[in-house]
Protein backbone atom coordinates (compact mmCIF):
# COMPACT_ATOMS: atom_id res chain seq x y z
CA UNK A 1 0.00 0.00 0.00
CA UNK A 2 1.55 3.61 -0.87
CA UNK A 3 1.87 5.91 1.75
CA UNK A 4 -0.69 8.27 0.43
CA UNK A 5 -3.39 5.67 0.50
CA UNK A 6 -2.45 4.60 4.12
CA UNK A 7 -2.61 7.84 5.33
CA UNK A 8 -6.21 8.07 3.44
CA UNK A 9 -7.24 4.99 5.11
CA UNK A 10 -6.27 6.31 8.86
CA UNK A 11 -8.16 9.81 8.08
CA UNK A 12 -11.18 8.06 7.12
CA UNK A 13 -10.97 5.57 10.01
CA UNK A 14 -10.71 8.23 12.53
CA UNK A 15 -13.76 8.52 15.34
CA UNK A 16 -13.31 12.24 15.79
CA UNK A 17 -15.56 14.46 14.61
CA UNK A 18 -14.24 18.04 13.81
CA UNK A 19 -15.51 20.81 14.70
CA UNK A 20 -16.60 23.20 11.71
CA UNK A 21 -15.27 26.35 13.00
CA UNK A 22 -11.81 24.68 13.80
CA UNK A 23 -9.90 27.23 12.15
CA UNK A 24 -11.21 30.10 14.33
CA UNK A 25 -8.75 28.22 17.35
CA UNK A 26 -5.71 30.23 15.52
CA UNK A 27 -6.72 33.37 17.31
CA UNK A 28 -7.36 32.53 20.38
CA UNK A 29 -6.11 30.58 23.57
CA UNK A 30 -9.95 29.42 24.35
CA UNK A 31 -11.03 25.78 24.77
CA UNK A 32 -13.06 26.19 21.19
CA UNK A 33 -14.09 23.72 18.95
CA UNK A 34 -12.96 20.97 20.52
CA UNK A 35 -14.39 18.40 18.12
CA UNK A 36 -16.27 14.84 19.52
CA UNK A 37 -15.89 11.46 19.24
CA UNK A 38 -18.72 10.23 19.52
CA UNK A 39 -20.86 12.06 22.80
CA UNK A 40 -17.39 12.74 24.58
CA UNK A 41 -14.66 14.72 23.84
CA UNK A 42 -11.90 13.13 21.57
CA UNK A 43 -8.91 11.95 23.70
CA UNK A 44 -6.60 14.32 22.87
CA UNK A 45 -8.97 17.28 24.23
CA UNK A 46 -9.42 15.50 27.22
CA UNK A 47 -5.53 15.43 27.99
CA UNK A 48 -5.64 18.91 27.28
CA UNK A 49 -8.26 20.06 29.21
CA UNK A 50 -6.58 17.81 32.88
CA UNK A 51 -3.36 19.65 32.24
CA UNK A 52 -5.05 23.31 31.73
CA UNK A 53 -6.32 22.17 35.15
CA UNK A 54 -3.27 21.16 36.48
CA UNK A 55 -1.53 24.63 35.20
CA UNK A 56 -4.37 26.60 36.92
CA UNK A 57 -4.33 25.15 40.42
CA UNK A 58 -0.47 25.07 40.34
CA UNK A 59 -0.89 28.80 39.79
CA UNK A 60 -2.65 29.27 42.85
CA UNK A 61 -0.22 27.56 44.67
CA UNK A 62 2.68 28.58 43.73
CA UNK A 63 4.85 30.64 46.11
CA UNK A 64 4.93 34.51 46.03
CA UNK A 65 7.90 35.42 45.06
CA UNK A 66 8.07 38.13 47.06
CA UNK A 67 12.37 38.24 47.89
CA UNK A 68 13.17 38.44 44.27
CA UNK A 69 10.71 40.91 43.11
CA UNK A 70 11.32 43.22 46.07
CA UNK A 71 15.09 43.03 44.84
CA UNK A 72 13.91 43.55 40.99
CA UNK A 73 11.55 46.35 41.92
CA UNK A 74 14.56 48.29 44.30
CA UNK A 75 16.85 47.97 41.05
CA UNK A 76 14.46 49.99 39.38
CA UNK A 77 15.34 52.28 41.72
CA UNK A 78 11.91 52.38 44.28
CA UNK A 79 12.22 51.35 47.61
CA UNK A 80 10.09 48.24 48.40
CA UNK A 81 7.65 47.20 51.51
CA UNK A 82 7.20 43.89 52.03
CA UNK A 83 3.49 43.21 53.79
CA UNK A 84 1.21 40.43 54.62
CA UNK A 85 -2.60 40.06 55.07
CA UNK A 86 -4.35 39.33 57.85
CA UNK A 87 -4.82 35.13 56.67
CA UNK A 88 -2.25 33.19 58.49
CA UNK A 89 -1.63 30.82 55.35
CA UNK A 90 -2.86 29.76 51.73
CA UNK A 91 -5.41 27.40 52.57
CA UNK A 92 -6.93 30.48 55.45
CA UNK A 93 -6.33 32.87 52.30
CA UNK A 94 -8.43 30.87 50.28
CA UNK A 95 -11.45 30.15 52.17
CA UNK A 96 -11.82 33.87 54.03
CA UNK A 97 -11.62 36.20 51.69
CA UNK A 98 -12.69 38.84 53.99
CA UNK A 99 -9.27 38.16 55.78
CA UNK A 100 -7.29 38.68 52.59
CA UNK A 101 -8.82 42.42 52.25
CA UNK A 102 -7.34 43.26 55.73
CA UNK A 103 -3.65 43.78 56.71
CA UNK A 104 -2.31 42.32 59.17
CA UNK A 105 -1.04 43.85 62.47
CA UNK A 106 2.93 43.70 61.67
CA UNK A 107 2.36 45.10 58.29
CA UNK A 108 -0.38 48.07 59.63
CA UNK A 109 2.38 48.92 62.35
CA UNK A 110 4.85 49.13 59.74
CA UNK A 111 2.88 51.53 57.66
CA UNK A 112 1.79 53.64 60.12
CA UNK A 113 6.08 54.28 60.40
CA UNK A 114 6.59 55.49 56.93
CA UNK A 115 6.05 59.24 55.70
CA UNK A 116 2.44 59.84 53.95
CA UNK A 117 0.92 62.31 51.55
CA UNK A 118 1.53 60.94 47.83
CA UNK A 119 -0.22 61.07 44.38
CA UNK A 120 -0.03 57.26 43.82
CA UNK A 121 0.31 54.35 45.95
CA UNK A 122 1.10 51.25 43.94
CA UNK A 123 0.78 47.98 45.53
CA UNK A 124 1.63 43.98 44.53
CA UNK A 125 -0.01 41.04 45.56
CA UNK A 126 -0.36 37.54 44.72
CA UNK A 127 -4.11 37.33 44.74
CA UNK A 128 -4.99 34.09 43.15
CA UNK A 129 -2.04 33.39 40.97
CA UNK A 130 1.21 33.61 42.21
CA UNK A 131 2.14 32.83 39.10
CA UNK A 132 0.92 36.02 37.07
CA UNK A 133 2.91 38.70 39.63
CA UNK A 134 6.22 36.42 39.84
CA UNK A 135 5.69 36.80 35.23
CA UNK A 136 4.26 40.24 34.82
CA UNK A 137 4.34 42.67 37.75
CA UNK A 138 7.86 43.94 37.00
CA UNK A 139 8.00 43.86 33.63
CA UNK A 140 4.74 45.98 33.98
CA UNK A 141 7.08 48.30 36.71
CA UNK A 142 9.57 49.01 34.64
CA UNK A 143 8.21 50.39 31.73
CA UNK A 144 5.18 52.10 34.17
CA UNK A 145 7.50 53.66 37.14
CA UNK A 146 9.52 55.97 35.02
CA UNK A 147 6.46 57.53 33.24
CA UNK A 148 5.29 58.61 36.64
CA UNK A 149 8.70 60.12 37.13
CA UNK A 150 8.90 62.21 34.00
CA UNK A 151 5.10 62.90 34.38
CA UNK A 152 6.36 64.33 38.11
CA UNK A 153 4.01 62.18 40.34
CA UNK A 154 4.89 61.47 43.77
CA UNK A 155 4.91 57.92 44.07
CA UNK A 156 4.97 55.29 48.03
CA UNK A 157 7.17 52.75 48.56
CA UNK A 158 5.84 49.90 46.15
CA UNK A 159 4.12 47.57 48.62
CA UNK A 160 4.28 43.75 48.25
CA UNK A 161 1.26 42.27 50.21
CA UNK A 162 1.34 38.34 50.34
CA UNK A 163 -1.84 37.06 50.08
CA UNK A 164 -3.63 40.26 49.62
CA UNK A 165 -7.46 40.57 47.55
CA UNK A 166 -8.19 43.66 45.65
CA UNK A 167 -9.10 45.79 48.45
CA UNK A 168 -6.27 45.90 50.59
CA UNK A 169 -4.98 48.01 48.21
CA UNK A 170 -7.29 50.70 49.98
CA UNK A 171 -6.21 50.27 53.64
CA UNK A 172 -3.01 50.72 52.28
CA UNK A 173 -3.00 53.47 50.35
CA UNK A 174 -5.47 55.55 52.98
CA UNK A 175 -2.47 54.75 55.74
CA UNK A 176 0.08 56.57 53.37
CA UNK A 177 -2.86 59.02 52.28
CA UNK A 178 -2.13 58.43 48.74
CA UNK A 179 -4.88 60.25 46.33
CA UNK A 180 -4.87 57.51 44.13
CA UNK A 181 -4.39 53.74 44.47
CA UNK A 182 -3.37 51.03 41.88
CA UNK A 183 -2.99 47.25 42.79
CA UNK A 184 -1.70 44.49 40.38
CA UNK A 185 -3.00 41.57 41.68
CA UNK A 186 -3.04 37.50 39.89
CA UNK A 187 -6.53 37.08 38.47
CA UNK A 188 -8.17 33.63 39.30
CA UNK A 189 -6.77 31.39 36.75
CA UNK A 190 -8.59 30.33 33.74
CA UNK A 191 -8.17 27.08 32.07
CA UNK A 192 -6.02 29.00 29.40
CA UNK A 193 -4.91 31.80 31.08
CA UNK A 194 -3.38 30.75 34.92
CA UNK A 195 -0.84 33.83 34.57
CA UNK A 196 -3.43 36.55 34.18
CA UNK A 197 -2.81 39.97 36.16
CA UNK A 198 -4.83 42.21 37.08
CA UNK A 199 -4.89 46.27 37.83
CA UNK A 200 -7.56 47.60 39.74
CA UNK A 201 -7.57 51.60 39.96
CA UNK A 202 -9.03 53.34 43.22
CA UNK A 203 -9.40 57.59 43.18
CA UNK A 204 -9.41 58.46 47.24
CA UNK A 205 -9.00 55.21 48.23
CA UNK A 206 -10.50 54.58 51.79
CA UNK A 207 -11.22 51.08 53.75
CA UNK A 208 -14.40 49.74 52.84
CA UNK A 209 -14.90 50.96 49.72
CA UNK A 210 -17.10 48.76 47.21
CA UNK A 211 -15.96 47.57 43.99
CA UNK A 212 -17.88 50.21 42.20
CA UNK A 213 -15.33 53.01 42.98
CA UNK A 214 -12.66 50.92 41.19
CA UNK A 215 -11.68 50.28 37.68
CA UNK A 216 -10.20 47.22 36.28
CA UNK A 217 -7.66 46.33 33.40
CA UNK A 218 -7.77 42.73 33.22
CA UNK A 219 -5.60 39.63 31.58
CA UNK A 220 -2.74 41.46 31.07
CA UNK A 221 0.05 38.14 30.17
CA UNK A 222 1.64 37.32 27.01
CA UNK A 223 -1.23 36.44 24.94
CA UNK A 224 -3.46 38.58 26.47
CA UNK A 225 -3.44 42.29 26.70
CA UNK A 226 -0.11 43.08 26.07
CA UNK A 227 2.33 45.08 29.01
CA UNK A 228 2.14 48.18 26.67
CA UNK A 229 -1.10 48.46 26.40
CA UNK A 230 -1.53 47.75 30.04
CA UNK A 231 0.87 50.58 30.62
CA UNK A 232 -0.83 53.03 28.48
CA UNK A 233 -4.29 51.79 29.75
CA UNK A 234 -3.63 52.50 33.01
CA UNK A 235 -2.07 56.27 32.66
CA UNK A 236 -5.20 56.99 30.74
CA UNK A 237 -7.41 56.14 33.95
CA UNK A 238 -5.22 57.70 36.29
CA UNK A 239 -4.84 61.06 34.38
CA UNK A 240 -8.81 60.69 33.64
CA UNK A 241 -9.35 59.99 37.63
CA UNK A 242 -7.09 62.92 38.61
CA UNK A 243 -9.03 64.99 36.00
CA UNK A 244 -12.29 63.96 37.11
CA UNK A 245 -11.55 63.37 40.71
CA UNK A 246 -13.37 60.10 41.09
CA UNK A 247 -13.20 56.40 39.46
CA UNK A 248 -15.22 53.58 39.26
CA UNK A 249 -18.51 53.55 37.24
CA UNK A 250 -18.24 57.14 37.10
CA UNK A 251 -15.47 56.91 35.38
CA UNK A 252 -15.63 55.37 31.62
CA UNK A 253 -12.98 54.33 29.24
CA UNK A 254 -13.09 56.35 26.04
CA UNK A 255 -9.04 56.34 25.22
CA UNK A 256 -8.28 57.70 21.95
CA UNK A 257 -5.49 55.42 20.07
CA UNK A 258 -3.15 58.06 19.93
CA UNK A 259 -3.35 58.62 23.55
CA UNK A 260 0.56 59.56 24.93
CA UNK A 261 0.56 58.82 28.98
CA UNK A 262 0.46 61.59 31.20
CA UNK A 263 0.62 64.06 28.04
CA UNK A 264 -2.41 66.26 29.64
CA UNK A 265 -1.52 65.16 33.27
CA UNK A 266 -0.11 68.78 34.58
CA UNK A 267 -3.97 70.61 33.30
CA UNK A 268 -5.55 67.61 35.21
CA UNK A 269 -3.38 68.11 38.67
CA UNK A 270 -4.04 71.50 38.30
CA UNK A 271 -0.30 72.20 37.64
Amino acid sequence: MTKPAENAMKKKQSPVTPDGWSELKQFTDARISLGRCGSSLPLSEALSFRLAHARARDAVWSPFNAEGLSADIEALGCRCLRLASSVTDRSEYLTRPDKGRRLGEESRALLEKESTGYDLCLVVSDGLSSRAINENAVPFLERFLPLTRAAGLTVAPVCLVENGRVAIADEVASILEAKLTAILIGERPGLSSPNSMGIYMTYAPRQGATDEARNCISNVRQGGMTIEAGVQKLAYLMETAFRMQTSGVALKDKMSPDYLPFGGLDAALGR
